[in-house]
């Protein structure tokens, strides 16, 4: 193993290029991406659910925020004829083995794996596709890839939710390398503002004997690797 790693002092030129490449991040308009073709256009929101934006062990106030902008943007998506819409949720079972690695959440038959009052308060809630998930992966075990082979026409896909860094990530790297891998022109498009993280901070994964979690660099530095991979990362779509 290589111990002469020096992040401290070797890092610091990337992460200010990071921070810059982060706040000069554009924005995009809605009506650009559906372009006046809304059956070309899904919406897939990830993981914004109450188990990690309201409450239950890893719920956080940070990740909660993007609730609000993640419904603005199905409504407006919705009055432009998109129909795409679709939500995948952690659904676990009592003995799931991810409690290896994270505390029992989002147990199936719960609230906290129910999307949030923002979402279930639009008027077109009950026309999303539901889809519940076992991993971090909202593909694997899913309904989601059999639910997108059914609208071939879809070549924007917006991806919404949290972790920027697990889920998100997850959902749009797949999303990104299955179209690459067949060579399908493709759009993948995640707008900052309605992705985030969790944010764990040394001292209290010290108290906690849990690993640390930095939620910024987390944010950033898996944004800039979508990007890196042809994930389009834009500041906020409006």
């Amino acid at each position: 193993m290589n111990t002469s790693i020096n992040l401290v002092d070797n890092a610091r030129p990337f992460l200010a290029y990071l921070e810059g490449w982060y706040a000069g991040l554009g924005d995009l308009a809605l009506a650009e991406v559906v372009g006046g073709e809304p059956e070309r256009v899904a919406l897939i929101s990830i993981d914004v659910i109450n188990g990690f934006c309201v409450s239950g062990p890893l719920a956080s106030d940070r990740v909660g925020r993007i609730a609000s902008p993640v419904a603005d943007l199905f409504r407006r998506a919705y009055a432009l004829g998109v129909r795409s819409l679709a939500l995948t949720q952690d659904t676990h079972e009592p003995h799931s083995v991810e409690f290896a690695a994270y505390p029992p959440h989002c147990l199936r038959g719960t609230a906290e794996s129910e999307a949030v009052d923002e979402l279930k308060e639009l008027p077109f809630y009950d026309a999303l596709a539901i889809f519940p998930k076992n991993s971090i992966n909202s593909h694997i075990g899913t309904g989601l890839a059999a639910w997108l082979a059914e609208r071939p026409q879809v070549d924007r896909m917006i991806v919404v939710g949290d972790c920027s860094d697990l889920c998100t990530y997850q959902a749009a790297m797949q999303l990104r390398l299955e179209a690459t891998a067949a060579n399908l022109a493709r759009r993948v498009i995640v707008p900052a503002a309605a992705v985030d993280t969790f944010d764990t901070p040394v001292a209290v994964a010290r108290d906690l004997g849990i690993k640390a979690h930095d939620g910024d660099l987390h944010h950033v530095l898996f944004l800039h690797h979508m990007a890196l991979n042809g994930v389009e990362v834009v500041g906020a779509i409006t």
